[in-house]
């Protein structure tokens, strides 16, 4: 089961640290000092599918020198603003990443492997694109 724990600091700032002691700053963006919560799940998402698709990468021997991902969400107006549609553009580069390759291993990661895309598929519609460099 996994875990986790939040604790309030003052005002809109908030330490949420994991099971394995690993903490991460949030605050509300007025506080000017922490990650908004709600980008988090967006970072949570595109780290989560990165990790699937560098292992896959290698795995298939591919010398994987960039994986950068860039997402973007977009809130429903009215609260609680839930993603409605969230867009990750995966960008990689390195000797033997391929679009064939690098597509086949994103696919697999948002399609099978990745536990954020699977909590979040249900609520906002996911897409992705992937660009070689």
């Amino acid at each position: 089961m996994a875990e986790a724990n939040v604790r309030w600091t003052g005002g809109r700032t908030f330490i949420g640290v994991d099971s394995t002691k690993h903490a991460v700053l949030m605050s509300s963006p007025g506080e000017g000092v922490g990650m908004k919560a709600s980008e988090l799940l967006l970072v949570a998402l595109a780290t989560c599918s990165s990790y699937d698709v560098v292992s896959i990468l290698e795995k298939r021997k591919v010398d994987l020198q960039k994986l950068e991902v860039q997402v973007s969400g977009e809130q429903a107006a009215d609260p609680p603003w839930p993603y409605e549609k969230i867009h990750l553009k995966y960008i990689l580069s390195g000797e033997g990443v391929t679009r064939e390759i690098a597509e086949k291993a994103i696919e697999l990661s948002e399609s099978k492997y990745c536990s954020v895309s699977a909590t979040v598929r249900g609520v906002a519609k996911i897409t992705w694109e992937c660009v070689i460099e």
